[in-house]
C-alpha cells in the first residue's frame, strides 16, 4: 500500500469482526507496519451492508490514502458492492483475491487460486487412490500473485508505479 499511495498519511483497513482473535492479530500487525513507515491506520469493522456503506464513507471523510480489505467470506459475497463504493469514494483499494480486480477493483495480492485448485486436485487424487485424509499433510499456499487493473487506476486518476507493474503477475488493461 505504501508504494501505491506514497503521499498518504493515513491508510485504512476494513475488517470483518472486531472480536475475532485473527482480526485483532491482523490489526496489530498492520499497525506495527504502519508505525515503522511513519503512517497511521484507520480501522472500520463491517459485518452487514449498512456497515459497509458507513465504513467507506468514513474512510473518505478521514482521507485515507489507500484501503486494505481483509480476507473474509462475507466481503467476498459483497465484492461488487465494495468495489463500487471504493470507486465512488475514489479510494485506492487492495484486495486479497484476483477476482476483485477482474471485477473492477484496483489491485490484489494473495494466494493463487489456480495453485490452490491444483493442491485440491492432488489431495482428491490421493484420497481416491486410498489415502486417508487424516494422513495427508497440511499444505499452505506457496504461490502468491499480484494483479493490477489499469482501467481502475485510470478511473481513480492514479499512476501505478513502474516497480509494481514490473512485479505484477497480471496487468488488466
Amino acid at each position: 500500500m505504501h508504494e501505491l499511495a506514497t503521499n498518504a498519511e493515513v491508510y485504512g483497513t476494513l475488517l470483518i469482526c472486531s472480536d475475532a482473535a485473527s482480526a485483532r492479530r491482523r490489526l496489530q500487525q498492520l499497525e506495527e507496519a504502519a508505525r515503522r513507515i511513519g503512517k497511521r491506520i484507520f480501522t472500520a469493522y463491517a459485518g452487514n451492508d449498512a456497515d459497509l456503506e458507513t465504513a467507506l464513507g468514513v474512510f473518505s471523510r478521514e482521507q485515507v490514502g489507500a484501503l486494505l480489505v481483509s480476507d473474509s467470506a462475507y466481503f467476498d459475497t459483497r465484492r461488487q458492492r465494495i468495489i463500487a463504493l471504493a470507486a465512488q469514494y475514489r479510494i485506492p483499494t487492495l484486495f486479497h483475491f484476483r477476482e476483485y480486480v477482474v471485477d473492477g477493483g484496483l489491485i490484489s495480492y494473495g494466494p493463487s487460486s489456480a495453485a490452490a485448485h491444483r493442491h485440491v486436485g492432488i489431495y482428491v487424487g490421493r484420497i481416491l487412490r486410498g489415502a486417508s485424509p487424516s494422513d495427508l499433510p497440511i499444505v499452505q499456499a506457496n504461490k502468491f500473485e499480484l494483479i493490477v487493473n489499469l482501467k481502475a487506476a485510470k478511473a481513480l486518476g492514479l499512476a501505478i508505479p513502474q516497480g509494481i507493474l514490473l512485479q505484477a503477475d497480471e496487468v488488466i488493461e
